[in-house]
């Protein structure tokens, strides 16, 4: 099954150009094939094709249904690009690919890469999602400061230093900060936002932030994970807490 791509299918019962070629010149359909097409925001098209073009597919709505969510609860993962951009656009489709609702780029004081190429990784989002047959694609937002994050909910940071390791955190970190595994912390339903650090970690002056702003410490397990690993590691702990 192949899921197709339209935004405005609705009013314009069309598929885009690359959805079209696709459609007509790599998977051969034709007049009177029927086609599933999301709108990325929940909804299921059952097309059928009435004029197979190669540019601009024309299709006709027989029915619609929203399909139920696949998990409870909202999944927020907000990582730190890599230095190796790769990295990054393979956590991401990771993530979309396990369910993640809302992904942030982080831009840390520790961090190497300080751009990203937005209409990508965008791009990127929306090929996981339909690859996974997913109809309500998560939203992808720009490189964002820690401190201007939107984040609801339960929130958590993963960062790895103790609080030894810095005489700053001392008066922040609280009785009850102690790191816990990050699958005993979280509470099935609720929405969870994950902070996932740059390849040299938070900065001490980041973490005393998050403590202080209702961020919990969390522990991925008791190895050493990249970047993108604990990105892929935290979301899919929580989407299967929340199955």
């Amino acid at each position: 099954m192949y899921l197709f791509y339209a935004p405005d299918i609705v009013a314009s019962p069309v598929l885009p150009e690359e959805e079209s070629a696709h459609c007509v010149q790599v998977l051969r359909r034709t007049a009177g094939d029927g086609i599933l097409v999301t709108d990325g925001v929940g909804n299921l098209y059952h097309c059928e094709i009435t004029n197979p073009h190669r540019k601009h597919c024309e299709v006709r709505i027989k029915a619609v249904e929203q399909p139920a969510p696949l998990h409870e609860g909202r999944v927020h993962i907000a990582l730190a690009p890599t230095k190796n951009i790769d990295r990054t656009e393979w956590a991401i489709e990771k993530c979309v690919e396990m369910g993640a609702d809302e992904i942030t780029l982080l831009l840390c004081d520790h961090s190497e890469r300080k751009t990203v190429n937005q209409e990508r990784l965008q791009k990127i989002v929306i090929s996981a999602a339909k690859q996974s047959l997913k109809t309500r694609f998560p939203l992808l937002h720009p490189l964002t400061g820690i401190a201007d994050l939107q984040a609801n909910g339960d929130r958590f940071i993963a960062h790895c230093m103790t609080e030894e390791e810095s005489a700053s955190l001392r008066a922040a970190y609280r009785p009850t900060d102690t790191k816990q595994a990050l699958q005993h912390c979280i509470t099935r339903g609720h929405e969870t936002v994950i902070l996932i650090g740059p390849e040299g970690d938070f900065s001490p002056t980041e973490v005393e932030w998050a403590l202080k702003n209702g961020y919990r410490p969390v522990s991925l397990g008791a190895a050493r994970l990249r970047t993108e690993t604990a990105a892929v590691v935290a979301c899919h702990t929580a989407i299967l807490i929340n199955e």
